[in-house]
């Protein structure tokens, strides 16, 4: 068994927020990364468009492709129009070997939106999350047939942010369903790390290591601040400069035999936490905890 370690180049290419991050290039970023010890990268924007040109891009930093995020539309979409509007992602990330897609619902999360408080998100029934499940669950199906596997994204700003909302879909849908497991998300959300990985292993296809700064959490609940005002406060950190215990989260990957990628992504001010030294940081602190629960880490693109 063993695991791959990847990063999201946020840190370097905010696309959220483009200007924070104006004083740094995709190909720092992935230079820098490869640099450290990162062996793939999810998928920028500022990247090429175009399969064969995002190949040789990749390709020249000697780093793969690990995934990426696919901004979901199910919620007003029928499933056909769905399948056409990530059609072209599907086909590039199955030509390029990428493990997954990595999609969230988009149609009305507040977390682009700077105005819009993060407590004031979208908030579906039991019964709405389970019916989105299964036309979530067709789509799926249709991904893996063609080569890429679908995992879900609980996010900030989202109608699937809370332990329960995840429960409801990964209940509502069928294993083509995976899970894009997010630390530092579920905690912000209010939900329990560890039971819930440990409730939905089976479900479990991607894992991002995002760490959180509890006392900016706190204030960004209490004032009524936007996912975006969060971000530039830093309520987000790479692992080991927050308060998850990741140690008990690779004990537990360890324990259920997960050996695909796991992927910083932690986007901050470049100001305050320089994106070399804080992606350094998180890749040792990935490398000690896996080590301690036995995981081999493998060092191939």
């Amino acid at each position: 068994m063993s695991v791959t370690i990847g990063i999201s180049p946020i840190a370097w290419q905010n696309d959220d927020l483009p200007e924070m991050t104006a004083g740094y290039t995709m190909e720092q970023a992935l230079k820098e990364a490869r640099e450290i010890g990162y062996t793939g990268v999810e998928r920028g924007r500022r990247m090429p468009q175009d399969t064969e040109g995002l190949r040789k891009y990749l390709e020249e930093f000697d780093i793969a492709l690990c995934g990426g995020w696919c901004s979901g539309n199910l919620l007003v979409n029928d499933v056909a129009t769905e399948r056409e509007a990530i059609r072209q992602q599907v086909e590039q990330f199955a030509a390029l070997r990428a493990p997954c897609i990595v999609y969230a619902e988009c149609s009305n999360t507040v977390q682009g939106d700077i105005s819009v408080p993060v407590n004031d998100r979208p908030r579906l029934s039991r019964d709405e999350v389970f019916a989105y499940g299964r036309k979530l669950s067709e789509l799926a199906k249709w991904t893996r047939d063609q080569g890429v596997v679908l995992a879900y994204h609980h996010h900030m700003g989202s109608f699937i942010e809370a332990e329960e909302e995840i429960d409801w879909l990964m209940e509502a849908s069928t294993p083509e369903v995976t899970l894009c497991f997010d630390t530092g998300h579920l905690l912000f959300g209010g939900g329990d790390v560890m039971a819930t990985l440990t409730r939905w292993s089976d479900r479990v296809h991607h894992v991002h290591f995002k760490d959180i700064r509890p006392d900016v959490v706190k204030d960004v609940r209490e004032t009524d601040k936007s996912f975006l005002d969060a971000v530039i406060a830093g309520a987000f950190t790479v692992p080991g400069d927050g308060c998850i215990d990741f140690q008990a989260v690779a004990d537990h990957l360890k324990e259920t035999g997960y050996d695909g990628w796991i992927v910083v992504e932690a986007e901050q001010d470049p100001a305050k936490a320089p994106p070399y030294e804080y992606s350094k940081m998180g890749y040792e602190e990935i490398l000690r905890v896996c080590a301690r629960a036995g995981i081999d880490v493998s060092d191939k693109p």
